[in-house]
Formats: C-alpha cells, sequence, structure tokens
C-alpha cells in the first residue's frame, strides 16, 4: 500500500541510481528510431550546481525524457570544461595556502600540471554528483572532458588545419588583459561596474607657443558670440597614468572650434615629445571638451584610431600591470604600480600648471570575474582566428532555417554579433589548458604542426639541417575546444558511428549571455569541420532572478541555492517550478513560496495515487479507451486526450510553462478535483459493472498522467507507476522506458463533455457566488434553476445529489421563480437563483463590496498615474516597474469578481 506521505530524500537516490543501473539513460540500439542528441553545455570542472544550471539542465531533461517516451533514440551527451583560468586559480590557491613556498613557477610546468591533473581528480566534476540529484538522465557513461585524449586530438587538429588554412595567425592587438593572472581573457570573463571615479582635465600645449581662438559664449541660434585665445587644447581622462602612451589627440571633423588647429601639434606633457591633432569621426563634439587622447595600446576606441591614421601605439605596462622600463616612459615612473603612477602623474601635470580641474563622476569600470582586479587594455601579441571567415557559413545557416533560434528574436541578436565579428583571440598565457602547437626556430620561423616530431621534421626541411626547437608556451582559449563540444565529443575526429548517428545534434539549450561565445563558436567550428549546422535548433531561455525580480547576485545575498531547495522540497518540486515558470522571452522570478505550491502539487498526485489504490483502481488486462458506458469516465478520457495533445504540442514547440500549466490543471482541477469526486457514488454503488468500468477507467487515466508528467517530475510518477503495479497487472518495465501517450481526437466524447461541463460550471459559479459575498462555509442554501429546457432540468435531476455535495447546497431543483432575496447568474440560457434571505444581510454585503471596489479604484488609479509616467518608467528600476504593473493586474482582476458579485445583489429583489 502506498504510504501517507511521500518522501523525497529516500526515494530520489533509489531511483536516480535504478535508472543508470538498468541502461535507461544510454541511446536505443534501434538502426530505425529517430535520433534525438543534446550535447550539455559543459559545466566547469570547478563548477557547482546554481540554480542557472537547474534551470538549464532541466529544460534539458524534459526534453531528453519527452522524447524518449516517444520512442526516439536519445543520446544526452555529458561533459566538463577544464575552465583554465578557474581551474589554475584554484590549485595556485591551493599551493599558497599549504605554506611550502612553493607557486607554478618554482614547480615547473611539468610537475604544476601533475598537481592539476591530481586535484581533478579528487575533487573536480562535483557538478555531475549534483546533476544527478537534480534527475539529469545524461548518458554517463559517455562523460567526456575538454582536456581528455580524444578531445585534445580534436583541438590539436583544428588549430593546425586552420592554421594552414591561413584562418589562425598570430598579431598584435588590443585585448583585456588580467594583470592578476598575467593573462589575455575573454570579454565574457570580464565584470563591467560602475564605480565612483574622476575625470580629469588636463592642457596639452601646442607646439611653438601657437594660439587661437576658441568660442566661450554663443546665441540662441548656436552662433558664437565670444572668444578666448588659447595656447593649449584641453582634454579629459579617466587613467591619466595612460597619457604618457599618447599618439594623437583626436577632435570631429564637424567641430569648428578645433578646425584652425587640426593637422598642428601639441607637447605631450611629462613624456616631452610632440603629437598631432587628427580629424576623427570618433569624438563626440558634445562631450566634454569634444577633444581625446589617443592611446592606441591602452584602449579599444583610441586602438581603432591609431591603426586608422598610422599612429605610433607605445606599451606602458608590464604583465603585471606595472609601468614599463621603456625608453618612452620616463625613468621616474618606471616600475610603479599602475595606481601609484596614476597619483604621480596627476602630481605632477598639477605641478606643471595644466591640470585644468578634477570632476568626480560615476564611471564603467572592468574587471576581471576571477581575479577582481582592473583589466587593462594592452597591444600583445597573441594567436588570431579569422572568425570574419568563418562567420560567412554559420550565418548562412541561420538564414536559410537549417539552425533556427527559439525564441526567434534572438535571431537578431546572433546577426548583430556575427555580422560584426572581430577576430578572435584564441591565446592564453596559463599553464592548464591546450598548449598551441606552435614550435618556433632559432630564427623565429614557426611550424605548426601535431606534434613536436612533425615540426622537427618541417624545420629540417625548412633549415636543410636539425634545428633547436622552442614551444609556444601559451594554451588555447577554453572556447575554442568548447567550441567543437558538438562534433568532438562524439568522436571526431574519427568516423564513429555515434558521430554518424547523431551529429547534427537536435536541440541546444543555453542562456542569452553566451550566444557570442559559444553557440557562435559551435556554429563557425561546426560547419567549417563538419560540413553540417551542428543543430537544428538553439533554445535560449530565461535568466532566474529572486521574487522581486532582481538578478540573484552573492552581494545582495538574494542567491537561492537548488541542492537547498532540494533537500527541503525534493527534486521534483523545483524542477516542474522552473519549468512552469520557463515562459520564451521572460525571466523567472522564483520564490520558495512557488516551489513549495508545487510540491503540494506533488501531494496531491501522491494522495491521488493513495484514493485510486485503496479503491482497488487497476488495469489488469488491456483497456480500450473507446469501451466505457458511463458518461463521467467518457468524459475523463476525452479531457486525457486534449490534455495529452496540449502537452505534446507545447513540448513540441518548447513552450515549457504552457506544457506545466495544461498538466497542471489536468492533474489538479481535471482529475483529482473533479473526476475523483464524481466517481465516489460509483466506486461506493452497487452496480458492480459500472464500478469495474470506473476502477480501470480511473486507474488507466492515472498511468497516463504519470506518462506525461514523467519528464518535469520524474522521481515521484516513478515511485507511484512502481507502486500502483502492487495491486492489479505488475509493471513489465519502469516508467522512464514507457510510451508516450498518442490518444487521437475520437476519443472526445461531446456529448459526455457537455454534460459534465455544464455540471462543473454550474458548480464552480455558485462557490463563486458563495466565495464573493461571504455565504458562510457551512451554510446550506438552496438552488433554484429557473427557465431550463427539459434536456437541462433532466441534467440538473440526474447529477442532483453530486452537485448538492460539491456545491454544498441543501437542496437544487427546477422552480418557475426566484424567490425574494434572491442573488442570480445565468448559465446557459438558463437562471439561476440562490436565495439568500436570511443567510446574508445584502446590504450590509452591497456596502462592502462598494467600499472595497472604491479602495481598488483609487489604488489602481495611483498605480496608473506612475505607469503613465514616462519619467518614472525611464528612471525606477525594471524590476520594480514589472512589480507595479502585476501590482495593478491583480487589482482589476479582483476589483472585476468584487463588481460581479455587486451586480448580482442589485438584481436580489
Amino acid at each position: 500500500m502506498i504510504e501517507t506521505t511521500f518522501n523525497p530524500k529516500e526515494v530520489e537516490p533509489r531511483w536516480s541510481e535504478a535508472w543508470e543501473k538498468s541502461g535507461a539513460y544510454k541511446p536505443k540500439d534501434d538502426p530505425n528510431a529517430e535520433a534525438f542528441c543534446i550535447v550539455i553545455p559543459p559545466p566547469n570542472v570547478t563548477g557547482s550546481l546554481h540554480i542557472g544550471h537547474a534551470l538549464n539542465n532541466t529544460l534539458q531533461d524534459v526534453l531528453c525524457r519527452f522524447e524518449r517516451l516517444r520512442g526516439k533514440n536519445v543520446l544526452w551527451q555529458p561533459g566538463m570544461d577544464h575552465a583554465g583560468i578557474a581551474t589554475q586559480m584554484v590549485v595556485e590557491r591551493q599551493l599558497a595556502q599549504a605554506g611550502k613556498n612553493e607557486d607554478r613557477r618554482s614547480l615547473g610546468r611539468e610537475e604544476f600540471l601533475k598537481r592539476v591533473w591530481s586535484w581533478k581528480e579528487e575533487s573536480g566534476g562535483m557538478i555531475f554528483q549534483q546533476l544527478r540529484r537534480l534527475g539529469a538522465s545524461c548518458d554517463w557513461s559517455r562523460e567526456r572532458f575538454t582536456m581528455d585524449e580524444g578531445l585534445s586530438a580534436a583541438v590539436l587538429k583544428v588549430f593546425v588545419q586552420l592554421y594552414k588554412e591561413g584562418l589562425i595567425y598570430k598579431d598584435k592587438r588590443l585585448v583585456n588583459w588580467d594583470p592578476h593572472f598575467e593573462t589575455a581573457i575573454s570579454d565574457l570573463e570580464v565584470e563591467n561596474k560602475e564605480v565612483a571615479g574622476h575625470f580629469w582635465h588636463f592642457k596639452y600645449p601646442l607646439e611653438n607657443g601657437e594660439t587661437y581662438q576658441f568660442p566661450i559664449a554663443y546665441d540662441e541660434e548656436g552662433n558664437p558670440t565670444e572668444w578666448e585665445t588659447r595656447d593649449y587644447i584641453a582634454i579629459a581622462t579617466t587613467r591619466p597614468e595612460t597619457m604618457l602612451g599618447d599618439g594623437a589627440v583626436a577632435v570631429h571633423p564637424s567641430d569648428k572650434r578645433y578646425a584652425p588647429i587640426v593637422g598642428k601639434r601639441v607637447l605631450l606633457p611629462l613624456a616631452d615629445r610632440y603629437i598631432p591633432i587628427i580629424a576623427d569621426e570618433y569624438p563626440d563634439p558634445d562631450f566634454g571638451s569634444g577633444a581625446v587622447k589617443i592611446t592606441g595600446a591602452h584602449d579599444f576606441n583610441d586602438y581603432k584610431v591609431a591603426r586608422a591614421h598610422n599612429l605610433p601605439m607605445y606599451i606602458l605596462m608590464d604583465t603585471k600591470g606595472r609601468m614599463a622600463d621603456a625608453a618612452h616612459v620616463p625613468a621616474k615612473y618606471r616600475g610603479l604600480d599602475r595606481f601609484e603612477a596614476r597619483k604621480q602623474v596627476v602630481a605632477d601635470i598639477e605641478a606643471l600648471g595644466l591640470l585644468a580641474g578634477v570632476e568626480n563622476k560615476k564611471i564603467m569600470q572592468p574587471f576581471g570575474d576571477r581575479s577582481g582586479v582592473v583589466i587593462e587594455p594592452m597591444l600583445t601579441d597573441q594567436w588570431y582566428v579569422n572568425a570574419g571567415e568563418l562567420a560567412k557559413d554559420a550565418i548562412a545557416a541561420v538564414e536559410d532555417g537549417r539552425t533556427k533560434f527559439v525564441p526567434e528574436a534572438w535571431t537578431k541578436t546572433y546577426y548583430q554579433w556575427m555580422r560584426n565579428i572581430e577576430p578572435w583571440c584564441v591565446s592564453r598565457q596559463l599553464w592548464w589548458g591546450h598548449r598551441i602547437p606552435a614550435w618556433y626556430g632559432p630564427d623565429g620561423h614557426v611550424f605548426v604542426e601535431l606534434s613536436e616530431a612533425e615540426a622537427k621534421a618541417a624545420a629540417k626541411k625548412h633549415y636543410g639541417k636539425e634545428a633547436e626547437l622552442r614551444q609556444d608556451e601559451d594554451v588555447l582559449d577554453t572556447w575554442f575546444s568548447s567550441g567543437l563540444w558538438p562534433f568532438s565529443t562524439l568522436g571526431w575526429p574519427e568516423k564513429t558511428k555515434e558521430l554518424d548517428r547523431f551529429y547534427p545534434t537536435s536541440t541546444l539549450v543555453t542562456a542569452h549571455d553566451i550566444i557570442f561565445f559559444w553557440v557562435a563558436r559551435m556554429m563557425m567550428l561546426g560547419m567549417h569541420f563538419m560540413k553540417e549546422v551542428p543543430f537544428h535548433e538553439v533554445y535560449i531561455h530565461a535568466l532566474v532572478r529572486d521574487a522581486k525580480g532582481q538578478k540573484m547576485s552573492k552581494s545582495k545575498g538574494n542567491t537561492m541555492d537548488p541542492l537547498d531547495l532540494i533537500d527541503k522540497y525534493g527534486a521534483d518540486a523545483l524542477r516542474f517550478t522552473l519549468a512552469a515558470m520557463a515562459a520564451q522571452g521572460r525571466d523567472i522570478k522564483l520564490s520558495e513560496q512557488r516551489i513549495e505550491g508545487y510540491r503540494n502539487f506533488g501531494t496531491k498526485l501522491w494522495n491521488a495515487a493513495r484514493f485510486a489504490q485503496m479503491n482497488e483502481c487497476a488495469v489488469w488486462d488491456s483497456y480500450d479507451p473507446r469501451s466505457p458506458q458511463q458518461i463521467v469516465n467518457k468524459w475523463i478520457i476525452g479531457e486525457t486526450a486534449k490534455a495529452a495533445a496540449a502537452v505534446t504540442r507545447e513540448l513540441e514547440a518548447r513552450r515549457f510553462n504552457e506544457a506545466a500549466g495544461a498538466l497542471y490543471k489536468f492533474v489538479w482541477n481535471v482529475y483529482c478535483d473533479w473526476y475523483l469526486e464524481f466517481i465516489k457514488p460509483l466506486l461506493n454503488g452497487e452496480d458492480e459493472a459500472a464500478k469495474l468500468e470506473t476502477r480501470r477507467t480511473a486507474a488507466w487515466v492515472l498511468d497516463q498522467i504519470l506518462i506525461l508528467l514523467h519528464p518535469f517530475m520524474p522521481f515521484i510518477t516513478e515511485e507511484i507507476w512502481t507502486r500502483m503495479g502492487e495491486y492489479g497487472h505488475k509493471r513489465e518495465r519502469m516508467l522512464i522506458s514507457e510510451t508516450w501517450p498518442r490518444l487521437g481526437n475520437d476519443l472526445i466524447d461531446a456529448a459526455a463533455e457537455a454534460e459534465i461541463d455544464w455540471m462543473v460550471r454550474l458548480i464552480e459559479e455558485t462557490r463563486s457566488t458563495r466565495s464573493e459575498l461571504n455565504v458562510p462555509a457551512g451554510a446550506k442554501i438552496p438552488l433554484l434553476l429557473i427557465g431550463a429546457d427539459a434536456a437541462t432540468e433532466a441534467r440538473l435531476e440526474r447529477y442532483q445529489d453530486l452537485i448538492d455535495r460539491m456545491a454544498r447546497l441543501e437542496y437544487s431543483t427546477s422552480a418557475k421563480d426566484a424567490p425574494k432575496g434572491s442573488v442570480t447568474f445565468v448559465l446557459d440560457g438558463a437562471t439561476v437563483a440562490l436565495p439568500l434571505e436570511g443567510v446574508v444581510d445584502l446590504p450590509a454585503e452591497s456596502a462592502r463590496l462598494a467600499k472595497e471596489i472604491g479602495k481598488l479604484e483609487a489604488e489602481i488609479g495611483k498605480m496608473d498615474a506612475k505607469l503613465n509616467n514616462a519619467e518614472f518608467i525611464k528612471k525606477a528600476p525594471e524590476e520594480v516597474v514589472e512589480e507595479l504593473r502585476e501590482r495593478r493586474e491583480d487589482a482589476t482582476t479582483t476589483a472585476a469578481k468584487l463588481a460581479h458579485a455587486l451586480k448580482q445583489i442589485g438584481g436580489a429583489g
């Protein structure tokens, strides 16, 4: 017998182990089955499960379990990313904490990498166990790692081939530089934060004391009316130390103020060299002085201007962010930390009388997401992929529909990035990662080959003799290896049966913030090496925010740990909550109350199964859903067919929330609240044929529910499935391996649907009226049906006992007129009267309702005033505006209900 309560802590690990051991997660050995493949977005080897992972993997698991039940050959490919910076940081921190005065440089590269691998084997990959707790049905026997032997071979082949095709090259360009880790990093590893900063205004003197007239006053039409004589040009900077590397001062070509001095030169203070004043579209004439310093080696915008005008670019700092020991850096600043140099430069400019002012201002500053230090744009030698060339086929594949984005709106984001793509910097100055397969000869000539032996052979051919070679110290960006993920995990470059069977993969589920960093790279590399798209569909899910709509962060203290939530409410409740809230294009506002509510949904299902088992509901042999004779059984079978069609349709369209919503309504309202109540008289009656039919129907519908709900709530459904087999026909297989319901429209009986629907609406409207008018719960009142046709009167008589019990009525009957003091509503042309005289003080209730409506209308008016205020909408945080809209919607709905109740009272004679 099913226990009184469901215990997820006992059930979940048991089923998780049983599914995996049974081989249920592995693809079918059926060549005729349609393939369905998802590659997991590889979590970092250092990572642990956060709420974003929980959403992402829940949605993937829903799809994989859904398609398995539909008979497809499903592979959900798991794997982990080696996470270059994050992993190296963890191991270096361990070395520091050990107190042995060891670091990676004292250990040397080979020994340090041994330590990293040792850490990986002992502590890495914890997230996979956590994903199992969530119920993730990956084929764990196929687990891959971006640094494993097979994936490493794929990385080498791709790099070498791209190099030999002229699509990988080395260049000196500007990168995001992390002075703590001493490496280039990607944009994704940069966090831009608003901080308190300064604008320092400096004067750069014109060469040879030249002067010009600078306008300082204007008339209403914008014409200058007053001028002053200047022998300098004023610039503003947030990073004074970079002025030492200025290559020019730029003004806009249309800025008439500076027209007389374009082409002339200014003396760069402190550096004591002359730089030109140039005209370029980049400066904004209306911002600051309209003149900007161009430091090509330390600013991304300046870099573009410097390249366009062929300006010199002076590297000012070393890899640690200290001022460089270089001829173009004045001796007094060399070796200073960049921020110490900043203070000194400002002091020295002020001493020269060239500090025009200091302005306190909020500025956006880039920080390394791992190191926490300010990122420095730096001109360095790096390896680059010609992403512009690779992007062409990747763009075309989306344009012609071979790969589709869901929601479709993200296609625009993809195009915007891809059509403006910059060269992709793929080298990192780390030790943990795929070392670049490039070897340098004595004269610097580079040999890019799959192995050192092949590089030596190429060098011998080049030089005509043996040569000493030195391998490049850098490793590859982790996005380079994860860009190969859809085909490298399937065995490429080997021609494996998995590659042939599952590439292209079916669906990629990911977040919008890595469309460029990961999705775009997989598209480019997949198209180039496989000549096919890596996936047919990209589903972009929303962000999970807190209950108020704020982004979760540790600093705000509003993060939610999915493992804590699973401990408290069970994995099923968390999964169903995330899926039920995953509306396309809308962020999820997650609260514990929601999760608790969906745990109660699981409890409702559990109790329904107990009720069914206690009433001997079971399918002993084959059941034909077209066989029932009882109206209520015909009705529930039709409702089951409609629910199955809705869930299938919505999952196919990736509307997870709509699918979950259809299931919730069907299970809670239709099956539990209505059907199980409707069949109690049959189960307790004397008609044995009706009783047997009802037991079998109730069990059959419950089975369909368990299958439909399994992708969302796998644990509780599998447990109920097995336990229901204790009475009745024993289960031949686990629920995870069952067959998805394919129920035709012919199961929908229109007459039965109309009959039961009428009864449901009558009971619901009666309950609603009682609630709105504060009729005491224990008060038994009559119901009178007036002006109904003979068929409707017959319905009332047929279901009178059910209606009276479920609507808490003294009796229900047909009548000619409504007595005085009745409230009424219309149902299908007939009038339903509820005599309330002596039960409810109608005048007092009318006054109460009018007062409540007035309060709500006043609140709605205040909210409308804010929502119609453009200034408020512009300044208020997005979550505040959204919350206000939701409150207005709730207030409007409540006011409408109360107005409906007031109207009913108004009709009481």
